[in-house]
């Protein structure tokens, strides 16, 4: 017992008590386009990008690819690219998630009235890893732990479709997984959303070209929400999914 206590005292309080106003320290964010001029025909940036997030005239990151390795940032030699340690990188939409240096912030989430009405004390949601590399699944894991508590807002994960009332999809949607996702997705009952985590879920990352991949699914299905990163800190999942539902 006495050995429990001094962990507890040496570890102190694990659980964050306001989610909004939490910082994560030494989290490599939301991508910082300064105004410096690029150097004359340097491309080193769309160069070193594992994902093709970049783009040229004027520099634009996708977040919706970005990996956020922080490749290009070392190899950018004006410092026209940084990070930052901001989480709230979550949208709406998918060209949202477009920055620039005349569009340095991600588009706010859109609260929705309707989902704030039906979803605002309750939301039950299915985890589908559609042949991820478990990294974003382990971060919606945590979501649940002492820290982070989400359940606190009234915001579960269950394991049936059948009692959700959305899906939270990660992974690139490998070809052998398609018919399971719609499978689940079909199991819900409506009003339903679909909730895309992490750069492989929102474009296919870094496995875009890859013929392994069927991802027609996005085509059929717009996503209710875009959490990017690789993978997502909860805090981004959070602030995003309190954001649409309306919850302060």
């Amino acid at each position: 017992m006495f050995k429990s206590l001094a962990v507890r005292r040496s570890q102190g309080t694990q659980y964050i008590a306001d989610l909004r106003a939490a910082q994560a320290a030494g989290f490599r964010g939301k991508p910082v386009i300064g105004e410096a001029a690029c150097a004359a025909g340097c491309s080193a940036c769309v160069s070193v990008c594992p994902s093709q997030a970049l783009a040229l005239e004027p520099v634009q990151v996708d977040l919706g690819r970005c990996v956020l390795c922080g490749d290009c940032a070392a190899v950018c030699p004006s410092g026209k690219i940084g990070f930052s340690s901001d989480v709230k990188l979550a949208a709406t939409q998918r060209s949202g998630l477009v920055l620039s240096a005349a569009r340095p912030d991600v588009d706010p989430v859109q609260v929705s009235a309707a989902l704030h009405s039906r979803f605002g004390r309750s939301l039950k949601l299915r985890s589908v890893s559609a042949g991820g590399c478990n990294g974003c699944e382990m971060e919606i894991n945590a979501l649940g732990n002492v820290n982070f508590d989400l359940g606190r807002y009234g915001i579960d994960f269950v394991a049936s479709p059948r009692h959700a009332d959305g899906l939270v999809l990660s992974g690139p949607l490998t070809r052998n997984m398609a018919q399971a996702l719609q499978l689940c997705w079909d199991a819900m009952p409506e009003p339903k959303l679909l909730i895309a985590v992490g750069a492989c879920a929102i474009s296919g990352g870094v496995f875009a070209q890859s013929a392994a991949l069927d991802r027609q699914f996005l085509e059929r299905i717009q996503p209710t929400l875009y959490v990017p990163g690789c993978p997502p800190h909860p805090l981004t999942f959070i602030c995003g999914i309190l954001d649409l539902l309306g919850i302060p």
